[in-house]
């Protein structure tokens, strides 16, 4: 998703429907200045994510690898631009199951699956995901969210967030 394709409304908890998917929001292809920003911004040195011939040779990788932490970023950034400035990100999860190399462009996907409606906003289940559409679209970091919408005609989404009462995820392992 880009500045040309970014919903210009807010949505709101009435406007989404469960199975509904959200803009996939596409990165790449990665380059090596685009982990060498992201490792410097986050102080993270290891070499793997900048060093080419350290990556083969030493840690036996396929290339170098995306950092985890680029790729969550992503995860919110889809999040948080469908949300609006009136909705709230309160949960993601997620699980890094396969290493994305230098080259590749990567596709961040979600679906809602469920809505629970509080007093004040609604929450918004999503499963989510991270696409290798340079393989085949394969699978590297599957997950979920929950996200705080508004209420059509009611208010945003209270900041500072204060958690609800009700977690639908609360006991469960997802």
């Amino acid at each position: 998703m880009n500045a040309l394709n970014r919903p210009c409304a807010q949505v709101r908890f009435e406007d989404v429907q469960v199975g509904q998917d959200l803009v996939a929001l596409r990165k790449g292809p990665l380059t090596n200045a685009h982990l060498m920003r992201w490792s410097s911004t986050m102080e993270n040195w290891h070499r793997i994510h900048y060093d080419q011939r350290y990556a083969l040779e030493r840690e036996n990788l396929p290339g170098l690898l995306i950092n985890g932490s680029f790729k969550q970023q992503f995860i919110v950034q889809l999040l948080k631009d469908w949300a609006g400035r009136e909705g709230w990100v309160w949960k993601t999860k997620f699980q890094f199951r396969a290493m994305d190399v230098v080259g590749a462009t990567l596709e961040v996907w979600a679906r809602v699956t469920a809505k629970h409606q509080l007093p004040s906003y609604g929450l918004v289940e999503l499963d989510l995901g991270i696409r290798n559409l340079d393989e085949n679209g394969r699978e590297s970091t599957p997950g979920s969210a929950l996200v705080a919408l508004p209420y059509a005609g009611g208010n945003r989404v209270p900041y500072p967030f204060v958690p609800p009462a009700q977690d639908p995820w609360k006991g469960v392992a997802k």
